[in-house]
């Protein structure tokens, strides 16, 4: 089941998507092209994972991470699918990075990998945003280069009961149709289970958490006036323009 939440005619709505048409909680259907999406739920904290992908940390020129390398994606910087991401001004270098995201479906304190997965109650899509002009210094959380407004699209379904295994997934990000970015939840490094064993065992998530599992070898430059499209398989697409910041 692909939920989502939307206004529509002046009000808010939860709702299915179904065969190209999203259906409000009375059955109404609603063209997707008409409505304001808003994000498919409202996500506690947001914890994001990086150099998951071993070409990724090839093509940064990183070596591989002996554990989870763990950052925090502030709230703020969340958007929904058709959102706008507004671009920095000064900035050199923005990128994309396509991304699984689990979201938790129960609170989870020291779970083992082997029953991580009954905890999750689905997976959506997420754009972690980054300026690689303020990643200048490995040890320190990138705050400031993913934490800004508009940098964490989400979207644009949360997806319930049917991905059957999240490490059979391929990612692909578009920039003006233009395919930039292509991998495989199998190539990650740790996976979904193990992430949130080691996650849960010094923390405990609850519902509506966020696990972004990171992203694959790919990445590149975006600028005001493109647009990014990402596909997960399963999952949707999830799509931002680019309009420079005011």
């Amino acid at each position: 089941m692909k939920l989502c939440r939307f206004l529509a005619k002046g009000r808010l709505h939860h709702g299915v998507y179904r065969e190209g048409i999203l259906l409000d909680e009375a059955g109404e259907a609603h063209d997707p092209e008409e409505v304001t999406w808003l994000l498919p739920f409202t996500p506690g904290k947001v914890i994001g994972v990086a150099l998951n992908y071993a070409d990724h940390a090839e093509e940064l020129g990183l070596s591989r991470p002996e554990e989870p390398a763990l950052f925090w994606k502030p709230n703020n910087s969340l958007l929904p699918h058709k959102g706008v991401v507004r671009y920095p001004k000064g900035v050199e270098y923005m990128h994309y990075e396509v991304e699984l995201a689990v979201v938790v479906g129960r609170p989870m304190r020291r779970v083992k990998a082997k029953e991580a997965l009954d905890y999750v109650l689905g997976y959506t899509i997420a754009n972690d945003l980054v300026v690689r002009d303020y990643v200048s210094n490995t040890f320190r959380p990138p705050i400031r280069a993913k934490g800004r407004d508009t940098f964490g699209p989400l979207g644009p379904f949360l997806v319930v009961g049917e991905v059957e295994d999240p490490q059979n997934l391929t990612l692909r990000a578009y920039v003006n149709g233009e395919l930039r970015q292509e991998g495989h939840t199998s190539r990650m490094l740790y996976s979904v289970a193990e992430l949130l064993e080691y996650i849960s065992e010094f923390m405990t998530l609850e519902p509506y958490d966020v696990i972004l599992t990171g992203t694959p070898k790919g990445i590149s430059r975006v600028l005001p006036g493109d647009v990014m499209r990402l596909e997960i398989e399963g999952l949707g697409a999830l799509e931002n323009p680019i309009e420079e910041e005011a």
